[in-house]
């Protein structure tokens, strides 16, 4: 008997230090509330890793009492990314921001890096390290260009930005971590110190999954938020309820900010209408609340990873296959519900956070919303 009751406290305890250290265990996205939007259903994860091949890996930084910022990395598929490209578009909701590699993926319609996401002052830093890693990586040699793939929100309510704690080194662990399955949410990587409509923002992703009937295609989203607006979520204004929303007076405004949206399917397109599906990943930023104000850098980056259409430049030929136009309206849905799903999952993930000087940003009431919320059905 006492032998059975040590082993039961011993397991209770291995147990209670699995979810210690396993910040996934207690994740909660928007729909383990009961809350659900849109028509098509999600992923296996509810996440941008619904796509295979996708990759996603953060790196933390919490430094005393005034740095919290990151670096969230996108790895498109396990191949060497500059000698096998994937298909891209960039579209501009808002130009207020720091987007490095736009031109030449605007000009090309490819992208030939990871994905990193970072604060406005790291920029640069993570550029440098995608060069790096870029050069390093098998086949790479002779290669005398690369154009990194960079985005950023500033994140300088929370973190110190000034001190650009974020080196090379963080932005490689980032890389090296990323991993596929389920996706870390809320306050880590690049999310770690953003603010959106006034609560604490973050990382947040979503996926769809389009009937076999309509092409069987996985639409996966991830978003870091920092923007304002007026926050709805389910068609229900939860900003307004809660008596937090940008003009409510002329000293209250949490408007400006940034949100960066990165779109990956598995449907076979090419950037021209790749351009479209990212354009409608605006549309559910809109959904949210969402007003892309003038201080606001809103980018959304989509790409392709269909195997039958990543850009091989040692063929003479590029022969890609494309969905008729025709066909395509369920990518734009997906995308629309996606990233809708996946800026509400980065609230509902977020925890409050102290930081630079003092401020406290909270977490947005979660049991008070979802109540309200379920109540209005």
């Amino acid at each position: 008997m006492k032998n059975s009751f040590l082993t039961h406290i011993s397991l209770l305890f291995f147990t209670v230090l699995i979810f210690a250290n396993n910040p996934l265990s207690a994740q909660k996205k928007m729909r383990d509330y009961g809350i659900e939007t849109g028509i098509f259903k999600p992923g296996k994860n509810n996440a941008i890793t619904d796509v295979a091949g996708i990759k996603v890996g953060h790196t933390t930084i919490i430094k005393g009492e005034d740095i919290r910022t990151g670096v969230t990395a996108i790895i498109p598929h396990e191949g060497n990314l500059f000698k096998l490209k994937t298909p891209a578009a960039i579209y501009v909701g808002n130009g207020f921001g720091k987007l490095a590699g736009y031109t030449q993926v605007k000009e090309l319609g490819n992208i030939e890096t990871p994905i990193i996401l970072t604060n406005t002052l790291s920029v640069a830093v993570a550029l440098d390290a995608l060069i790096t890693y870029t050069l390093a990586q098998e086949g790479s040699s002779g290669i005398g260009s690369v154009n990194g793939v960079v985005g950023e929100t500033n994140d300088g309510g929370l973190n110190n930005i000034r001190a650009r704690a974020v080196k090379q080194e963080d932005v490689l662990d980032a890389i090296a971590k990323a991993k596929s399955g389920p996706v870390e949410e809320g306050g880590v990587g690049a999310g770690t110190g953003t603010i959106c409509f006034g609560f604490k923002g973050g990382i947040g992703t979503s996926s769809r999954v389009i009937p076999e009937t309509l092409g069987g295609y996985t639409v996966g989203v991830l978003v870091q938020t920092n923007f304002g607006g007026v926050l709805e979520i389910a068609g229900v204004q939860v900003g307004r309820m809660l008596g937090k929303f940008d003009f409510k007076r002329d000293v209250e405004k949490y408007a400006d900010g940034s949100c960066m949206i990165v779109v990956v399917t598995d449907a076979p397109v090419t950037s021209r209408n790749l351009e479209r599906i990212a354009k409608r990943a605006m549309m559910g930023l809109a959904k949210t609340g969402g007003i892309a104000s003038n201080g606001s850098g809103d980018y959304v980056i989509a790409i392709s990873v269909a195997k039958e259409n990543l850009i091989d430049e040692t063929t003479k030929l590029y022969n890609p296959i494309e969905i008729h136009n025709h066909s395509i309206s369920s990518l734009f849905l997906a995308t629309i519900e996606a990233t809708e799903e996946a800026i509400i999952n980065s609230l509902f993930a977020a925890k409050t956070t102290k930081g630079f000087n003092g401020r406290v940003v909270e977490e947005i009431p979660k049991e008070q919303v979802v109540k309200a919320i379920l109540k209005s059905r």
